[in-house]
Parts: C-alpha cells; structure tokens; sequence
C-alpha cells in the first residue's frame, strides 16, 4: 500500500460536466508540482506553478496533506465570498466511493481535522458523502462544509447513530443504513452536542439536504 500511495497524489476539483475521473486524475498527476512534465501531464495544476494563467475553476488549492489523505479547496469555492467553506478530503489513491472495500476508516478524522481549520466552530461543521448515485466522481471524497441553520432537527429526525471515534464512521454508518433497509446511501456526520458523533445515512444527497454545499445555500 505505501508503494501505491507514493505514486499519487490529489489536488483541485471537478468542473461541472466534465469526466466522472477528474477527482482520481488529479490524484494522480497534480498534487507534485516537482514531478517530471508536471504542466503537461497536471490538467488542474497548483496556482502559479505553471506557465499558463489559470481560473479558479482550473487549478488547485491543497488544504492538508499527508501520505495517505489530502484536502483540497473544491470548485462550489470559486467566486464564492470569503467565509464560504467547501473542501474535499480524498484518499491518495483509487478509491471509487463509499460502496469501495478499500474505503479507508482514518480519513474521517483527517477530514475533521481540515474542517476544523476552516470552520471554527466544530458544531457547524458537517463531513458528507453522496450516495453512489448521486455523485458526479469515481474517486471517494468527502464534503467539507457547514451544516445548514435549520438542519439539526432534520438529521435528528433520521435517528442518527453515534460514533465515539471518527475511525468508526464506516461500520456505524453501513449498521444505520441496514436499519434503514438502505442498499445505497450518503453518509453526515456532525457533532453530538454531548460528545463523539452522529453518523446518519440517507437515500438522498446529504450535501444538498442539509449543508451549505453551495454560495447562499
């Protein structure tokens, strides 16, 4: 696994209508501006680091990085005003999603950890990820954002379970949505007002129904 991770590495976000690989792709090619024909073979590369000028929507911002995880600005940021937050956490491999075996348990609390840098009050922060269907990216990523005002009551209302680590997100989450009769699913997580975790799992986009995923919503 280690050999696997140094060969990879992850930076930016997708643009709307383009290819369901993008997210894997600059997992792959862009988050090492000191690799060989880095410009050539980077599609969304860091700012400033290559030639050409690129917009927002084209390049890359890095939150947090380690050898397995890093975090990236997503595209909903461009044009946004300051104080709106979207990141991505990504495993720096192939993962294709929630539904992946390979899916990896500690990159909940690194998500935590890059939201947490962003948004300081640890009760707005929700960490999301779409059901498979609903995504618009092949590579496993989850949501940075803030939870919605009025949304508490409403993840409240799907009987959220709780996890006392970050690191049992997954196996909370898989037993909520088998008692939901859910076969594929989102995942929310906020933070129990009263310690560790509510992990609840919807049919529907969690991004959509209960953060603020975009500018004004």
């Amino acid at each position: 696994m280690l050999a696997l991770l140094v060969l990879v590495v992850a930076a930016g976000c997708a643009s709307a209508g383009s290819s369901r690989d993008v997210l894997r792709e600059i997992v792959l090619e862009c988050l090492d501006p000191a690799e060989p024909r880095y410009c050539a073979r980077c599609r969304w590369p860091q700012a400033g680091t290559c030639d050409l000028e690129y917009p927002c929507t084209r390049t890359t911002e890095v939150w947090a990085q380690n050898q397995e995880y890093v975090a990236i600005r997503d595209i909903k940021m461009c044009g946004c005003p300051a104080g709106f937050v979207h990141g991505l956490a990504m495993p720096r491999y192939p993962v294709s999603g929630a539904e992946d075996w390979r899916r990896p348990d500690g990159i909940w609390r690194f998500g935590w950890e890059a939201a947490r840098s962003r948004i300081r009050d640890e009760e707005e922060i929700a960490l999301v990820v779409n059901p498979p269907g609903l995504r618009t990216q092949d590579q496993l990523h989850i949501h940075l954002v803030r939870l919605l005002p009025n949304a508490r009551p409403r993840v409240d209302a799907l009987k959220p379970a709780r996890a006392d680590r970050l690191e049992e997100i997954w196996l909370v989450a898989g037993r909520h949505a088998a008692g939901r009769g859910l076969n594929a699913y989102g995942v929310i997580v906020i933070l129990a007002r009263d310690g560790g975790w509510l992990v609840a799992t919807d049919a529907k986009s969690p991004e959509s129904e209960y953060t603020a995923g975009r500018c004004g919503s």
